[in-house]
C-alpha cells in the first residue's frame, strides 16, 4: 500500500473513532440535556399528558387545569388573576414559571422524588398520575381584604404593597402588590398570545411584574425609629429616659437642618423616649441616632435583617420567592470617618436606607413575638395526588435580634404610637394594636411614600397578625395615615374578624 493509501486509511479511521466518541457523548452523557431541553417540543408535550397538581389556599384554587382539544392536553388557569399573581407567578409553555410555579415547579408536575411512588405506579398502570398539590399559607379573607384595600384606597394611590404574617410562626398571611396583572395569558398555548402579553407588560412603566412586597427598596422613613428604638433600649434607655428634642437640630459638620413633619411635634427642648416615638418626633430620633453612633445603629439594623442577601420565602427548605436585600447605607464620610448628617438622617428612615415590605412586616412581627424573628413561609403543606401529606411546614426562628424585656418596653411604645399618636387610625375593636408610621421623602417634587407596619393582640394576649402597608408617592398629606388604616384592615381580616 502506497504512502497516499496509508494516510488516507488513517485519516478515515480518525474521522470514525471521533464519530463514535460523538455518538457515545451524545448518547451517554448529553441524553439528559437533550431530553429536557426547553427546544425539545416532545418533552413538553409528555409534560402536559399529565394535569399539573393544584396550588390552593383556605380550600380555594389559585392555579388549577382545564382540559384541552390541543396536542398538550392540560392549560393552566388562574381563577383569581391579579389577586395573587405576584405569589403565583405564572406557568408558560415555554417553562420559563415565576413564583410559586418555578419554586415547587418539580413537584406540581409530579416529577419530584417525593412523588417517586406515583411514578412507580404508573409504569404498572399506564396511567399519567397528576403532580402534587401545593397549601399556602394565605388567608383567603385576607388577601382579598388587602387587596380591595390597596387597590381602592382613598389617595387614588396606584403603587404600593402590603404584607401580613404571623408573628408566631412566620407564615404569610396575605401579600399584595399592585399593580398587579392578569396571568391567564402569560400560561397561554398559543405562542403569539403569550408573548403580546408579555412584551406589554414588560413595557409598562408601573412595572406590574415586580412583586413590590418582596423586591421594592424604599425609604421606611419613621419606621425606622422602630430599629434605633432597639438599639437605645439595649443600649440601657428607659422608656422615661428624657432625650433632647425642639423644633429642629442640625447634625455635626452639616448645614442642613432637621425639622420635625409638623411644628407641634415635640417642640420643647426635651420629651421622654416613650412619647418620641408616640409622635415621631425627628430631632429626638436624629439626635439619638448621632448619640448611639453608626456602628450600633447598622448593627441593630443588621440584627433586625437589614443587609441579608439570600432571603427567600417560599418554603421553609430555602426555595421560594427572592426578597431584595434591605441596606442602611454606608454613614460614612470619604475619609472613612462617620458621616454625622448621614447618621442623623438615616436614623430618621432617609437618605440612603431602603427597606422591602417584608422585612416591614417581620420587624413588626419580632417585636410581638418577644424578640424572637421567625422564617417567613409561603407553603404549608405539599399533598399528593390523592391529598395525602407528603410535608407539613415546620415553624423556624430566623433570628434573635433583641431579648423579650427589649422587645416589651417596645411593644408599649409602639402600641401608645396607636393609641395616642401618629398611627390612631391602626385601631381595631377587640384588638390591641401596636405600630409605627413613617412618611418617607423620595424624589424631588415627588409625594412622599407612606408607611406603617405593626402588630395585633387577641384578647387571649396572642400575637395574631403582624402586618406592613406601603403606598407610593401619596398624594394630600398625612401618608402613613392611610397605610395605618389599611394595615390594621388587613390585620383584623387575618385574625378571621371579618375585614369591612
Amino acid at each position: 500500500m502506497n504512502a497516499p493509501l496509508r494516510k488516507a486509511g488513517v485519516v478515515i479511521l480518525v474521522l470514525f473513532a471521533l464519530l463514535f466518541a460523538n455518538l457515545n457523548w451524545v448518547q451517554g452523557y448529553k441524553a439528559d440535556d437533550y431530553r429536557t431541553s426547553d427546544y425539545n417540543r416532545r418533552v413538553t408535550v409528555a409534560e402536559y399528558e399529565r394535569p399539573r397538581g393544584i396550588i390552593e389556599a383556605g380550600g380555594q384554587p389559585l392555579a388549577n387545569n382545564k382540559a384541552t382539544d390541543g396536542e398538550l392536553k392540560f392549560q393552566r388557569v388562574y381563577p383569581e388573576k391579579e389577586v395573587y399573581a405576584p405569589i403565583i407567578g405564572y406557568k408558560p409553555v415555554s417553562n420559563a414559571e415565576t413564583g410559586i410555579e418555578r419554586s415547587e415547579d418539580e413537584f406540581l408536575a409530579g416529577t419530584s422524588d417525593q412523588l417517586i411512588g406515583d411514578r412507580l405506579s404508573d409504569m404498572f398502570t399506564g396511567e399519567n398520575t397528576g403532580g402534587g398539590n401545593v397549601v399556602l399559607t394565605v388567608k383567603p379573607r385576607a388577601q382579598e381584604v388587602a387587596w380591595k384595600e390597596m387597590t381602592g384606597n382613598d389617595r387614588g394611590v396606584k403603587r404600593g404593597a402590603a404584607v401580613a404574617i404571623d408573628p408566631r410562626t412566620g407564615a404569610v398571611q396575605a401579600m399584595v402588590s399592585m399593580p398587579s396583572y392578569d396571568p391567564n395569558p402569560l400560561a397561554s398555548h398559543d405562542e403569539k398570545t403569550f408573548a403580546a402579553a408579555f412584551k406589554k407588560l414588560n413595557a409598562d412603566k408601573e412595572q406590574p411584574l415586580l412583586n413590590r412586597a418582596t423586591s421594592a427598596t424604599l425609604p421606611p422613613g419613621s419606621t425606622m425609629k422602630v430599629i434605633i428604638s432597639a438599639a437605645a433600649l439595649q443600649a440601657g434607655k428607659t422608656q422615661q429616659d428624657e432625650l433632647a428634642a425642639g423644633q429642629s437640630y442640625t447634625p455635626p459638620g452639616s448645614g442642613a437642618p432637621i425639622r420635625n413633619a409638623e411644628d407641634e411635634t415635640c417642640p420643647g427642648a426635651q420629651t421622654t423616649f416613650k412619647q418620641a416615638l408616640t409622635e415621631s418626633c425627628n430631632t429626638a430620633y436624629a439626635r439619638l441616632g448621632v448619640e448611639l453612633g453608626a456602628e450600633k445603629v447598622k448593627k441593630a439594623a443588621q440584627d433586625f435583617g437589614f443587609g441579608q442577601q439570600d432571603l427567600t420565602v417560599g418554603d421553609l427548605e430555602g426555595d421560594g420567592l427572592t426578597v431584595a436585600a434591605s441596606e442602611t447605607g454606608a454613614m460614612a464620610n470619604p475619609d472613612g470617618g462617620t458621616d454625622q448628617a448621614a447618621l442623623a438622617q438615616s436614623s430618621i428612615g432617609q437618605r440612603d436606607v431602603r427597606m422591602t415590605p417584608l422585612l416591614g412586616a417581620m420587624i413588626a412581627a419580632t417585636v410581638a413575638n418577644d424578640g424572637k424573628q421567625m422564617r417567613p413561609y409561603l407553603v404549608q403543606q405539599l399533598l399528593d395526588s390523592e391529598r395525602r401529606p407528603v410535608r407539613n411546614a415546620s415553624p423556624k426562628v430566623l433570628r434573635t435580634p433583641i431579648n423579650a424585656q427589649v422587645a416589651g418596653d417596645l411593644r408599649e411604645m409602639m402600641i401608645s404610637v396607636v393609641e395616642n399618636g401618629t398611627g390612631r387610625r391602626a385601631k381595631i375593636s377587640g384588638f390591641e394594636v401596636g405600630g409605627k408610621t413613617g412618611t418617607a421623602q423620595n424624589a424631588e417634587n415627588k409625594p412622599p411614600h407612606g408607611w406603617f407596619i405593626g402588630f395585633a393582640f387577641n384578647e387571649k394576649g396572642e400575637a395574631v397578625s403582624a402586618s406592613c402597608v406601603m403606598l407610593e408617592n401619596v398624594e394630600g398629606g398625612h401618608a402613613s395615615a392611610v397605610a395605618a388604616e389599611i394595615s390594621g384592615k388587613i390585620m383584623r381580616a387575618a385574625a378571621d374578624r371579618g375585614g369591612d
